[in-house]
């Protein structure tokens, strides 16, 4: 098991994608606080809530080895002084094929505990298509 103590929010999230591109299941799970708060939901998945679903989950995504690629744009970060919430554009590559990048837009969620920042939220979506130029739709809800 790999104990990492993360100084800041930002080295947490910066780990969490590297454990993505690498497929490696034990620093992906280094990132997450161990609670049975902790939720995880994936693009156009299910919820995963608590540390032994989460762990699963990535387990599942990771059985093909790495194949993703992130690039993070128009990153916005609230920081504060016990959890800082990160809003972040994915932009995914999938190694192992030609077709074009695909996007998502998530929330990453990082609390300060007694073992440095961990991640207590990752919530990504699908982004939907629109014109370059065009202003996002209003969402309500």
């Amino acid at each position: 098991m790999i104990v990492s103590r993360f100084a800041t929010a930002q080295e947490a999230q910066n780990a969490f994608y590297k454990a993505i591109e690498r497929a490696d299941l034990a620093r992906m799970m280094a990132v997450w606080a161990e609670e049975e708060d902790v939720v995880c939901i994936h693009p156009g998945g299910s919820r995963h809530q608590g540390i032994d679903a989460i762990r699963e989950s990535w387990r599942q995504i990771f059985a093909r080895g790495p194949e993703l690629k992130f690039k993070l744009v128009a990153e916005r970060t609230v920081p504060g002084r016990m959890l800082s919430m990160h809003s972040v554009i994915e932009r995914i590559t999938n190694t192992r094929s030609a077709f074009a990048a695909s996007f998502a837009i998530a929330t990453n969620i990082y609390v300060l505990s007694n073992h440095g920042w961990q991640m207590l939220l990752h919530h990504a979506s699908p982004m939907p298509e629109q014109p370059i130029n065009e202003e996002p739709p209003a969402i309500l809800h």
